[in-house]
């Protein structure tokens, strides 16, 4: 026992300190795609290699609609290898959960020359992911029960939820903690694509979960069915089935993406009560 105390002493705090200051990232790790909106010259590459269908080109006489739908990415960077010119790179931003579906779906449109390359900007992209980041230090004492839900996902998500409660990134220090039941749950986390054989399921979870409630979707298969998409044996994204507050983008969010997202969430609660 005294060696174990000898250890845990010389090993010191490892607990990061995020959200309070930014998140320590490996050298490797991938972020959500950026796009050069201004010098991108063409997009079809980048929608032809896109496995997940997160970006998608639509030409109209000599005028094109370039859409990103980050709830598709499953950050696989293979836009970023078909596009040579370097206007698709792979980022380093995770903090880009919303509150709206639709906040993760961008867009820009373009002219084109004969060749059908795109020649002019005329209506730039958005940015995402920043809508509450100022608020996201002002929310930090709530306490929170979380009920996790694997609707169907390849385990992926769960592997980064788990490593919430290690002591590296240690969510409890929020308040925040897993229950086994959805009737002492705050918060529903769901993974995965909502299989046809776990849509009843969710749904009784969902009724099982009191007042008031939230619902945060992970990664890309919880958000849009992901690679997955809507087939005979999925619904596809699970707002499809339940109510969603907040998306959590990523294939898999890492454990601070996680981390954003459920603060993000216990603000829209706080504000409902």
């Amino acid at each position: 026992m005294f060696k174990i105390l000898q250890k845990t002493l010389r090993a010191g705090i490892v607990t990061q300190p995020y959200p309070e200051t930014a998140a320590r990232l490996a050298s490797g790790f991938r972020g959500l795609p950026e796009f050069d909106w201004e010098n991108w010259r063409d997009a079809r590459p980048a929608a032809d290699a896109c496995p997940s269908g997160a970006i998608a080109v639509t030409d109209a006489g000599r005028s094109r609609t370039v859409t990103v739908d980050y709830g598709r990415c499953i950050l696989c960077g293979e836009c970023a290898a078909a596009t040579p010119e370097g206007a698709v790179r792979v980022g380093r931003n995770f903090e880009a959960a919303a509150t709206d579906r639709k906040a993760l779906v961008i867009s820009a449109q373009y002219t084109l020359d004969a060749e059908g390359r795109q020649t002019r900007l005329v209506r730039a992209a958005p940015e995402i992911g920043r809508q509450l980041t100022r608020q996201i230090h002002r929310i930090l004492g709530r306490s929170l029960a979380i009920r996790e839900v694997d609707a169907g996902s390849c385990n992926g998500c769960e592997l980064e939820i788990v490593a919430l409660n290690n002591s590296v990134h240690d969510i409890e220090r929020f308040g925040i903690h897993f229950v086994a039941s959805p009737r002492h749950a705050d918060m529903l986390l769901v993974t995965g694509p909502v299989t046809r054989n776990m849509e009843l399921a969710l749904r009784k979870t969902y009724d099982a979960t009191p007042d008031p409630k939230l619902v945060v979707a992970v990664g890309a298969c919880g958000i849009s069915g992901g690679i997955f998409g809507t087939n005979y044996a999925t619904r596809g994204g699970v707002d499809q089935v339940i109510p969603v507050d907040v998306y959590i983008p990523g294939c898999p969010p890492r454990p601070e993406a996680l981390l954003f997202g459920i603060l993000m969430a216990v603000g829209r609660l706080r504000n409902r009560q």
